[in-house]
C-alpha cells in the first residue's frame, strides 16, 4: 500500500494495532479510521524517516512514553478524534521537526499542569480541545513562540487562567469555540498583542462593560475579529462596540451566521461619546434578525461610519438604508448588498443624492430589482462609481438610452433576463458581463472594452471584432457556436484568452484544419482540449476537437469527385485511342450487324429474291461498274438483274439496313476489289455483313472481281476471312486485252448463273 514516494496508506482496514515491519524507507504512514487502541514503544522505532503520521479516528487511549522517540524528522502528527484522557509532554519531547499537531476530539479535560509542547520549537499549527475540555492553565503553552494557526475547541471551557495564552508571541490566525461569555474578555486581553486574526464561534456576547484592553499597552497586533454563529442582543451591542473601539489596531470585523435579537435600539449616545471607530472593513453574512422589518434606521450612528471603507452585508434581508445614514458613509469605497431584499422604490432612498460620495464598487446582485431604467437612475447619483454588479435581478427589459456614472468601467448584467443589448450599455466600459440572458447577437460599439463575458447565451457566431477593437478576453462558453474561422479569430488582434468551451462544434474540414494549424489558438483557448468536443459528424460525436482527423474523401469531396471524373475521362480517351488503333469500333459494328442478321432468316424466301447480284464497289470505280459491267450484264441475253446502291437503295432508309436488305434479296454478292474499295467506308459496311452472313455459310454467294492488281497484305487485317478467301479461292481478274476481256465476261456470267 506504499507509493513511489513511500507514502503508505493503511486507512480504513480494521487494524487493531500498528502493523509490524515498518522500516526507515517509509516517509508517510496513514493509519486513520482503524481500531487501534494502544501505541507501543517498538511500533514506530524503525521508522526514523517518517515525516507524516496520521492516526486520527481510531480508539487510541494510551501511548507509551517513548513511542515517538525515534521520529525526529516527523513534521505532521494527527491524533485527533481518539480516546486520549490526558496529554504527556514526554510524547512530544523528541519531535524537534514537528510543524503540525492535531489533538482535537479526544477526552482530556485539560493540558496538565505544565506545557506538553515546550520542546516543539518548529510548531506552526496546533489544534486541540474537545467537548470535555474545560481548563486552560498558565504555562500550558510555554515553549511556543510562533503559531500560524491555533484552533481550540473550548465550547465547554469554564476556567481560564489569566495570561495562559500570553506566552505565545505571535499567532496569525486563532479560532476558538467559546460558549462561556464570562471568560471572553480575559482571552481577548491576552491575545491583543499576539493574534492578527481572532475567530470566535458559538458565543453569546455578554452585556458587561469590561474593558477588552484593561492594563494593556499599545501597540496592539489584532487586526481582524470574526464572530461565527454568535448571538447578539440590543443590550450587548452597544458596550461591545465601545470596548472594541479601544483596540486601536482592529481594522476588520466579520459576523457570519450570527443572530441579532432586537430591532436596533442601541445606546447611540454612549457609542458616539466613546470616540471614533478605527474599523475600516465590516462583513456581515447571513445575519438573522427575527423582526428585521421593525429594525429602526440607526439614527445617531452617523459619526461611527464616516471612516469605514468596505461594507458587506449579504443574505441578511436588507431592504433599505436611510438616506441620512447613507450620506455619512463619506469614505466608503466598497459596498456589497448581495442577496437581500432591495426593490427599486427602496433603492431610490438607499442611493439618494449626495449618498455614498466616495463609492467605487457596488454589488446589488440577487435582489428584487425589476426596472433597469429606475436602477440606473438611482446609480447615476454615484459620481465615482467604476464597478457595478446588478446581476441576478429580473429586469426583463433594457431601455435604448441610459445615463450612467461617467467613470463606470466594470458592469455585470448577467442573468437579468434582458432580451438584447442596446445603446444603454455605457461606452466607457472595460469589462462587461451579459452572461445567461439568451442573447442571439452582440454588436455594440465599445471601443475601450477589454473583457467580454457572453456565457450561456444563444450566439451562433463570435461577435464582430471591429466594434470592440481592444478586446483581450472573450468568453462564449455554452452558446450555440458551431465553429469559428481563422478570419474571425485573427480579427481580434489583441486576444489573449478565448473561452469557447462547452459548445456543440461541427467538426468540418475547414474548422479542423484551422484548429490543427493555428499554433496561437492553443495558447489562447481556455479549457483546451478537454472541453472542446465535436457534436457532428455522427462518426466523431463526443470526441475532442483536437483529436479528430477526417479522411481526404471527407475533407475534399468535390476535389476527389473532380479527380475521379478526370480519370474516367482519361480512361475513356485511352479506350477510344486503343479502339481506334486496334479497330475496336469496327468489331462493334460487325457485332451489331451480326446480331441484326441473326434475327432474320439465313436466306430470303425465293419470292423475295429480286436481283441476280448485289454489286459492292467503290465510288472511284463507278465508271467501270456503271458503264462497262452493268451494260455488259444487264444487256446480255438473258439479262441479269443487278442491285446498285445508287439506283436501287430505298431513299430515307438507314444505309446499313439498305445494305443488309439488298444482299439478302440478291442471289450473289459481287465485290469489285481495288485499292479504292479497301479504303471505302461504304464497302466496309457491305463487306462487314457479307463477312458474317455469307462467308460463315461456306457457300459461293460471293464473287470477287479484282479490277486492278492488289496484294492480300493491302487488305486490312480485320478482314481476316476475306484475306483467307483470296489466298484459298480463285477470283476473276479484269484483263487489259479485249480478247481476254471476252473470256472474263463469259466466266462472270457463268458464276452468276451457278
Amino acid at each position: 500500500s506504499c507509493d513511489a514516494s513511500q507514502l503508505c496508506n493503511c486507512s480504513s482496514m480494521g487494524l487493531e494495532f500498528i502493523p509490524p515491519g515498518l522500516t526507515a524507507k517509509i516517509t508517510g504512514l496513514n493509519l486513520a479510521h482503524n481500531r487501534i487502541k494502544h501505541i507501543q514503544s517498538q511500533d514506530l522505532q524503525q521508522a526514523v524517516n517518517l515525516k507524516t503520521l496520521l492516526l486520527q479516528s481510531n480508539e487510541i487511549s494510551s501511548i507509551d512514553e517513548d513511542s515517538f522517540q525515534s521520529l525526529e524528522k516527523l513534521e505532521l502528527l494527527d491524533l485527533s478524534n481518539n480516546s486520549l484522557a490526558h496529554l504527556s509532554p514526554v510524547w512530544f519531547g523528541h519531535l524537534f521537526s514537528l510543524q503540525r499537531l492535531y489533538l482535537q476530539g479526544n477526552s482530556y479535560r485539560d493540558l496538565g499542569q505544565s506545557s506538553p509542547f515546550s520542546r516543539l520549537r518548529n510548531l506552526s499549527s496546533l489544534h486541540l480541545g474537545n467537548p470535555q475540555f474545560s481548563v486552560i492553565r498558565q504555562g500550558n503553552f510555554e515553549g511556543i513562540e510562533f503559531l500560524h494557526k491555533l484552533w481550540i475547541d473550548g465550547s465547554n471551557l469554564s476556567q481560564y487562567e489569566q495570561g495562559s495564552l500570553k506566552s505565545i508571541k505571535e499567532i496569525n490566525h486563532m479560532i476558538i469555540n467559546l460558549r462561556n461569555s464570562n471568560i471572553f474578555s480575559e482571552i481577548i486581553r491576552d491575545l491583543v498583542h499576539s493574534v492578527a486574526w481572532l475567530e470566535v464561534a458559538e458565543i453569546k456576547l455578554p452585556v458587561d462593560r469590561k474593558s477588552l484592553v484593561q492594563n494593556s499597552t499599545r501597540p496592539f497586533r489584532i487586526q481582524k475579529l470574526t464572530f461565527k454563529e454568535a448571538l447578539f442582543t440590543d443590550r450587548s451591542i452597544s458596550p461591545k462596540i465601545v470596548s472594541l473601539k479601544e483596540i486601536t489596531s482592529l481594522k476588520e470585523f466579520q459576523a457570519i451566521n450570527c443572530v441579532l435579537e432586537g430591532t436596533g435600539i442601541w445606546n447611540t449616545k454612549e457609542i458616539e461619546k466613546s470616540g471614533q471607530s478605527f474599523i475600516e472593513t465590516i462583513t456581515i453574512t447571513k445575519l438573522v434578525i427575527q423582526k428585521f422589518h421593525l429594525f429602526i434606521d440607526l439614527g445617531g450612528m452617523e459619526s461611527q461610519i464616516n471612516k469605514l471603507k468596505r461594507l458587506t452585508i449579504t443574505s441578511s434581508n436588507v431592504f433599505m438604508v436611510p438616506c441620512n445614514l447613507a450620506r455619512n458613509f463619506s469614505s466608503l469605497l466598497y459596498l456589497d448588498f448581495h442577496d437581500n431584499l432591495l426593490v427599486n422604490k427602496r433603492l431610490e432612498e438607499t442611493i439618494c443624492e449626495r449618498s455614498w460620495p466616495s463609492l467605487q464598487t457596488l454589488n446589488l446582485s440577487q435582489n428584487s430589482l425589476k426596472s433597469l431604467e429606475l436602477t440606473v437612475k438611482s446609480i447615476s447619483h454615484l459620481p465615482k462609481l467604476n464597478n457595478l454588479d446588478i446581476s441576478l435581478n429580473n429586469f426583463g427589459e433594457i431601455p435604448d438610452e441610459c445615463k450612467w456614472p461617467e467613470h463606470l468601467k466594470y458592469l455585470n448584467l448577467s442573468s437579468t433576463q434582458i432580451p438584447e443589448v442596446t445603446s444603454c450599455i455605457p461606452r466607457t466600459l472595460e469589462v462587461l458581463d451579459v452572461s445567461g440572458n439568451n442573447l442571439k447577437e452582440f454588436g455594440l460599439q465599445l471601443p475601450l472594452l477589454k473583457e467580454l463575458y457572453l456565457t450561456r447565451n444563444q450566439l451562433k457566431t463570435l461577435p464582430g471584432a471591429a466594434p470592440i477593437p481592444n478586446l483581450v478576453s472573450l468568453s462564449v462558453r455554452r452558446n450555440k457556436l458551431n465553429s469559428f474561422s481563422k478570419e474571425e479569430f485573427e480579427s481580434f488582434r489583441r486576444m489573449e484568452l478565448l473561452d469557447a468551451s462547452d459548445n456543440n462544434f461541427i467538426c468540418s474540414c475547414e474548422f479542423l484544419s484551422f484548429v490543427h494549424h493555428e499554433a496561437r489558438l492553443v495558447q489562447v483557448l481556455v479549457g483546451w482540449p478537454d472541453r472542446y468536443v465535436c457534436d457532428s459528424p455522427l462518426a466523431v460525436r463526443g470526441a475532442q476537437v483536437g483529436a479528430v482527423h477526417l479522411s481526404l474523401m471527407e475533407c475534399h469531396r468535390s476535389l476527389v469527385v473532380s479527380l475521379i471524373c478526370v480519370l474516367v475521362f482519361l480512361v475513356i480517351l485511352l479506350l477510344v485511342a486503343v479502339g481506334y488503333k486496334y479497330h475496336v469500333v469496327w468489331y462493334l459494328r460487325m457485332t451489331w450487324a451480326w446480331l441484326q442478321a441473326k434475327r432474320k432468316p439465313k436466306r430470303a424466301p425465293p419470292k423475295d429474291v429480286c436481283y441476280d447480284a448485289f454489286v459492292s464497289y467503290s465510288e472511284n470505280d463507278s465508271e467501270w461498274v456503271e458503264n462497262t459491267m452493268v451494260q455488259e450484264l444487264e444487256q446480255a441475253c438473258p439479262p441479269f438483274r443487278l442491285c446498285l446502291h445508287k439506283r436501287d437503295f430505298v431513299p430515307g432508309k438507314w444505309i446499313v439496313d439498305n445494305i443488309i436488305d439488298s444482299i439478302e434479296k440478291s442471289r450473289k454478292t459481287l465485290f469489285v476489289l481495288s485499292e479504292h474499295f479497301v479504303q471505302s467506308e461504304w464497302c466496309k459496311y457491305e463487306l462487314d455483313f457479307s463477312h458474317f452472313r455469307l462467308f460463315d455459310e461456306n457457300n459461293d454467294a460471293a464473287i470477287l472481281i479484282l479490277l486492278e492488281p492488289i496484294q492480300s497484305k493491302a487488305i486490312p487485317k480485320r478482314f481476316c476471312k476475306l484475306r483467307k478467301i483470296m489466298n484459298t479461292k480463285t477470283y476473276l481478274e479484269w484483263p487489259a486485252g479485249e480478247q481476254q476481256q471476252q473470256v472474263f465476261w463469259e466466266n462472270l456470267k457463268g458464276a452468276l448463273k451457278s
